[in-house]
């Protein structure tokens, strides 16, 4: 399972540090999409 799976799991715990987690990795995430989608119009 990736971390963008377990974090949520981890907050809903009371982990109160994994939601400093999350939002880089979608972050990421969501940048590689976007390149990608960038090169398939050129």
């Amino acid at each position: 399972m990736s971390d963008v799976t377990l974090i949520p799991q981890q907050i809903e715990g009371g982990d109160s540090f994994a939601a400093e987690k999350l939002l880089p990795l979608v972050y990421e995430q969501l940048r590689m999409l976007a390149a990608m989608r960038m090169e398939q119009k050129e």
